[in-house]
């Protein structure tokens, strides 16, 4: 796994997307893997607790019967934390501003959660 390649798809994402002011790439531990974030946001911290919004939600998706989670999104007074599964190992969590665009994020990271997966995973397409 290269942590220089990660980091250039989270970048990239943030240059997609407008309103994204932070992201990063974590364990489903917690365990920090990659981030690009701002001097305030802990990146530690963020992996955290994206890591236990990711538990909580995965466990509300299998006992409500819906299939496999794929995302969670936090709707917060100044903006947005939305966290996408990379397959069963890790996670991305996106902050963003008031003016986060929803929808192209949501498009945007389709490809780029399998993108993820695989640097992880440490498999090329």
């Amino acid at each position: 796994m290269s942590q220089e390649a990660l980091v250039a798809e989270i970048r990239g994402l943030r240059e997609r997307v407008p309103g994204i002011t932070d992201a990063a790439v974590a364990a489903v531990d917690g365990l920090l893997v990659a981030a690009d974030t701002a001097a305030e946001i802990d990146p530690e911290s963020l992996a955290a607790l994206a890591a236990a919004g990711l538990g909580l939600a995965r466990r509300t998706a299998a006992v409500s019967g819906r299939g496999p989670l794929r995302q969670t999104v936090t709707h917060c007074g100044g903006g947005y934390a939305v966290i996408y599964a990379v397959g069963d190992t890790a996670l991305l969590a996106v902050l963003g501003d008031e003016g986060l665009d929803l929808g192209r994020l949501h498009l945007e990271t389709g490809a780029l959660v399998e993108r993820l997966d695989d640097l992880l995973c440490g498999r090329t397409r």
